[in-house]
């Protein structure tokens, strides 16, 4: 296959993502293979300049495109000595003496952009900037208008449609003028590049008809990509290894809550459901984190992660599960008895003999190993236990024989009911006669769980004296009793707090805020409103909500690939833009034409120009012909046009 070069040089270059995605381009058609060349560039920033060579291998010219009126009107005062306008002459010598067959404008579009007041956008200063649209292109015609480029590409915001319609009105003109036949048109750069984003711009092309006769049909359009498919594929952000550009951006603090309350898939006017009480959210409350690993305990043959000077419990995994057990150590004494005259340890509410020494050797048990028919009642009319020289164990029976005389009063210890006539009163003792009555009357005078007073007197003390029997509970008006040593609230610590600066006790597996001193006194305040900084604040819906790194945005833009260098970070080499400030590098990212999509516009428009060297006019394809929404071919030829 017969291979040719096909030329692209481009105007307000940037940071020459677009150069670079036409250099990736590879247009064919039959017999004829194009190899897309890049002349150079020109831009006013230097940074953009280098970024340009880093990407293209090609250098870019720095040079001003300001005439020197609108310097004046842009900058506020007249150029420097030196300074000269950019003639037609210089695009030449930036081409490197050559003619490309593409020249591609992406003028500077913050004038046009709805990021921008309407009242900002009039203002001498950013019409000025919006001038530069038909200056360049202007230049870009006189440079080469003895052999005219073949194909012209002006990218700009959508916005140029309307807030520039006066300076694209004199583009298309003057594009005529020379020769070219001119459309616009509007398309979604993810779409023709298959990206995770969607970025829609104004495109006009031009194509020289006398030159090119072929249509130029427009990019295959792909569904547009998860933003997730990207950056899955990436370090998480942060992580160094992928180089100073995957930093997280310092934010303020209310932009961090912000950001944290936004729903996803939403922006700020989810805001608005927040409820606002006093100037603070009313139904939420933010608070701090405990740090990973907090109270972590590590096993006795595991490694542990690396000493940091503020290595405690209570910030990370600084204690170990030893299984040395220190002779006589009580803590080690598992199922331990204690003995009778030794001191007990701290009695806590989860202990168990199986977790120290909790049981003790109890001496008192004078009796023998008690038999099962110990005080068995026999009945008169049963066969007995059998005889053993132990007492007391079974020989007990039930006889009914009272031992009273077929001569003896049968009301012996009778009672009487309450509502019957008593028997006679006689001078018989106690048990002879109806001497007692069966009394349903309950007694007043029982005190079931009363409280004494302090300074009143306590019942008679009986030998059935508990709680519920009795006056055995007394109102104390002593608030507290004096800790001493060895009591337990003294020396366990119970709710105790750590001083922040102070080490705390060895790390229990029940350590709880209830049972030691496992709580800390954090000095470290809330941040304040506008204090700078890099924080993980746990969103509603489980997520971090957090802006995207300057690589990421890279990424996006398709300007980096995380599997191109995967295998280069591996060996410490990183993408890197050229400077240091992630302001100046997200503004020359948000500037540039996606890689992939400059790519995809390559291939098509190469292959125009391949059909015109060979003397084709006409190539069948079930893409449409460009450009959408109009629905109409770039005209075969001049006499079609506009």
């Amino acid at each position: 296959m017969i291979q040719a070069d096909i030329n692209h040089f481009h105007l307000f270059a940037g940071a020459g993502s677009g150069a670079a995605g036409m250099q990736d381009a590879a247009p064919a058609i039959p017999e004829l293979q194009g190899r897309m060349v890049c002349l150079g560039g020109m831009d006013v920033d230097p940074a953009g300049a280098e970024d340009f060579y880093r990407f293209t291998g090609v250098r870019c010219t720095v040079r001003d495109l300001f005439s020197r009126d609108q310097y004046a009107a842009f900058h506020g005062h007249e150029p420097p000595a030196g300074w000269v306008e950019a003639q037609p002459a210089d695009l030449r010598t930036a081409a490197g003496g050559r003619r490309p067959n593409i020249v591609f404008l992406s003028a500077p579009c913050k004038g046009f952009s709805g990021l921008l007041s309407q009242s900002l956008s009039l203002t001498a200063k950013y019409q000025a900037l919006n001038a530069l649209t038909l200056r360049g292109v202007w230049l870009m015609l006189e440079a080469w208008k003895d052999d005219p480029v073949e194909v012209i590409l002006f990218e700009n915001v959508p916005r140029i449609a309307t807030r520039g319609r006066h300076f694209l009105d004199q583009i298309v003109q003057l594009l005529r003028h020379y020769g070219y036949v001119v459309r616009e048109t509007a398309h979604d750069c993810g779409e023709i590049g298959g990206l995770a984003q969607s970025r829609k711009r104004f495109l006009l092309i031009a194509r020289h008809a006398d030159k090119v006769p072929a249509f130029i049909y427009e990019p295959p359009k792909r569904p547009l990509r998860a933003v997730g498919e990207i950056l899955g594929r990436m370090h998480l952000p942060g992580d160094l290894r992928a180089g100073p550009m995957h930093r997280i951006p310092n934010l303020s603090w209310k932009t961090w809550v912000r950001l944290a309350f936004v729903e996803a898939g939403s922006d700020w006017r989810s805001l608005n459901r927040l409820a606002i009480e006093g100037g603070q959210l009313r139904d939420f409350l933010i608070v701090p984190e405990m740090h990973g690993g907090v109270l972590g305990v590590r096993q006795w043959d595991s490694s542990t992660g690396t000493v940091t000077g503020h290595a405690r419990p209570v910030t990370g995994a600084f204690s170990v599960a030893d299984p040395r057990a220190a002779a006589g150590a009580a803590q080690y004494s598992q199922f331990g008895v204690m003995r009778m005259e030794d001191t007990a340890g701290a009695v806590i509410g989860v202990k168990s003999p199986g977790q120290g020494v909790f049981s003790v050797a109890d001496p008192r048990h004078a009796r023998p190993a008690k038999h099962s028919n110990e005080f068995r009642i026999v009945p008169f009319d049963a066969v007995a236990r059998a005889v053993t020289s132990a007492h007391g164990t079974g020989q007990c029976v039930a006889d009914p024989r009272t031992g009273w005389p077929a001569a003896a009063h049968g009301n012996k210890l009778a009672v009487t009911a309450f509502e019957e006539t008593a028997k006679t009163v006689t001078g018989a003792r106690f048990g002879s006669g109806g001497l007692c009555v069966a009394d349903p009357r309950g007694s007043g005078g029982h005190s079931k769980y009363a409280v004494t007073e302090w300074d009143g007197a306590s019942r008679t003390v009986i030998s059935g004296s508990t709680t519920g029997q009795g006056a055995f509970a007394v109102a104390d008006p002593r608030p507290g009793m004096a800790r001493v040593r060895g009591d337990h609230y003294l020396t366990a610590g119970h709710y105790g707090v750590a001083a922040w600066d102070r080490n705390i006790g060895a790390v229990s597996a029940s350590a709880c805020h209830d049972n030691g001193a496992w709580s800390v006194a954090d000095p470290r305040p809330l941040p304040a409103a506008d204090d700078k900084l890099v924080c993980r604040i746990l969103s509603l819906d489980g997520t971090w909500h957090r802006p995207f790194t300057t690589l990421e945005l890279a990424a996006l833009q398709s300007l980096y690939d995380p599997d191109d260098y995967a295998e280069a970070e591996e060996r410490g080499e990183v993408f890197q833009m050229n400077g240091t400030a992630d302001s100046a590098h997200r503004e020359r990212i948000g500037n540039a034409v996606p890689r992939k999509a400059a790519k995809a516009m390559g291939e098509v428009i190469g292959q125009a120009i391949l059909l015109a060297r060979t003397g084709e006019s006409f190539q069948l394809s079930a893409s449409p012909i460009w450009v959408r929404p109009i629905a109409t071919a770039l005209a075969v030829r001049s006499q079609e046009g506009a």
